[in-house]
């Protein structure tokens, strides 16, 4: 073999493993999101757009799911490796409770996110302007796979219905429900999100529609009386939707970033880090980005586990967890 012949090898045999070696270290991240009609999936495709231009080798995309039970699903089986979820999802997913009875999932906190605000919602017309007048009404309950039907549920219950007895439920995202109210298909709806969520403020915006946002902050002593006090009272400030002529007490759980426990502690920490030194830039995805910060990362807001890559990031800053 001539010397020149066996250059040529030699430097094609050394571009494949070089080439080789890149490949290995490229990183891929799936997050998993929500609906295209919430906050989760505008946010996470805002994520995964600076993690993959602030991070070398990484390349992440977000990824459209039911919601936070699909997401800690996906998180389980480790076809996705950060998720948006609520707390009260998280924690029945870690303890293999409710949805993941049976098939408990190793999930750990990377950082809270905002709080999410439950909604009940309806239209004038429908004559509906308290939690007992669902009763005997058609109603979605959210998507399957869903936070929004956990909690739903737990409010309804809380206000003293039955799921099931008083009333016609549908399983809607809340685009759909939109669509489905707007269309008198159901009477109202639930969505826990946000603010504000997109397709609740195109209800609002409808000509000739009059939205009307259902009050039951009063559920929440009942529902941490029997899930452990996680959730709060809170209001959707008057004018957050079009419409919306009165604040609306409401219930309130937090939203948190979650991983799989095996993931590695370097690439936790890199997540976590970039996310904090972006924030400004993901708020202008969706202003609710503006509520992660340092002074919320507390043990008294998500009740899962730390990952240890967050830990190191945030005792690198100094919060008090």
């Amino acid at each position: 073999m001539s010397k020149r012949k066996f250059a040529f090898i030699a430097l094609t045999l050394g571009a494949a493993a070089f080439a080789g070696v890149a490949v290995a270290q490229q990183i891929n991240i799936a997050i998993a999101t929500g609906g295209t009609g919430g906050v989760y999936y505008p946010m996470g495709g805002g994520m995964a757009n600076i993690l993959s231009k602030a991070l070398p080798g990484v390349s992440a995309t977000a990824r459209v799911t039911g919601g936070s039970v699909d997401n800690l699903k996906l998180i389980g089986t480790q076809q996705s490796e950060v998720a948006f979820t609520m707390v009260d999802a998280a924690r029945d997913a870690l303890q293999g409770e409710d949805k993941f009875k049976g098939n408990p999932v190793e999930v750990r906190t990377l950082m809270v996110l905002y709080p999410n605000r439950m909604h009940v919602v309806s239209v004038e017309s429908t004559g509906i302007n308290k939690m007992s007048d669902l009763k005997g009404r058609r109603v979605s309950t959210g998507s399957p796979g869903s936070a929004t039907e956990v909690m739903a549920f737990r409010v309804i219950e809380a206000a003293s219905l039955d799921k099931d007895k008083d009333m016609k439920r549908e399983r809607l995202g809340v685009a759909e429900s939109v669509n489905a109210l707007k269309d008198g298909k159901i009477d109202a709806f639930f969505w826990v999100g946000g603010l504000p969520t997109a397709a609740v403020t195109d209800l609002g915006a409808t000509p000739g529609v009059k939205i009307k946002m259902i009050d039951h902050a009063e559920t929440v002593e009942k529902m941490n009386a029997k899930y452990g006090g996680i959730y709060s009272a809170g209001i959707i400030p008057a004018k957050t939707y079009p419409g919306q002529d009165k604040d609306n007490p409401i219930a309130v759980v937090q939203n948190i970033l979650v991983v799989n426990a095996k993931m590695d502690d370097k690439v936790a920490y890199d997540i976590t880090k970039t996310v904090f030194e972006k924030r400004d830039e993901l708020a202008i995805v969706h202003g609710e980005a503006k509520a992660i910060e340092l002074a919320t990362q507390s043990n008294k807001n998500t009740t899962i586990p730390w990952h240890p890559g967050a830990l190191k990031y945030f005792a690198e800053k100094g919060a008090k967890m």
